[in-house]
């Protein structure tokens, strides 16, 4: 089975930090590019981060920019999402996914995100 299981999140305080891992099974994803997204409750899913193959090409949101850094780990299958200087707004759930797309576009849409992962929560208090 391909999996994608995100884990590391949970409660902190505004300005504190996470580590956001996801580790993949099933396949090996060195070609993939992998990205971040996150969903607030009553808001539409948002793209946070993208890292592609060879980790050193990433795009982020404006949002985030200058706090969060997306990194991976070829040999163990993971990519992770260190997130710092965290606000109130960055209350979401968090989306781990993979993408084989090969377009020339910096942004990859999300439709062409191939595997998701569960999702793991973030809940930043004020």
């Amino acid at each position: 089975q391909v999996q994608l299981v995100e884990s590391g999140g949970g409660l902190v305080q505004a300005g504190g930090s996470l580590r956001l891992s996801c580790a993949a099974s099933g396949r090996t994803f060195s070609n993939y590019a992998m990205g971040w997204f996150r969903q607030a409750p009553g808001k539409e899913r948002e793209f946070v981060a993208t890292i592609w193959p060879g980790g050193s090409s990433t795009v982020y949101a404006d949002s985030v920019k200058g706090r969060f850094t997306i990194s991976r780990d070829h040999a163990e299958n993971t990519v992770y999402l260190q997130m710092n200087s965290l606000k109130p707004d960055d209350t979401a759930i968090y989306y781990c996914a993979a993408s084989r797309y090969t377009g020339r576009s910096r942004y990859i849409a999300p439709s062409d995100y191939n595997y998701w992962g569960q999702g793991t929560q973030v809940t930043v208090s004020s």
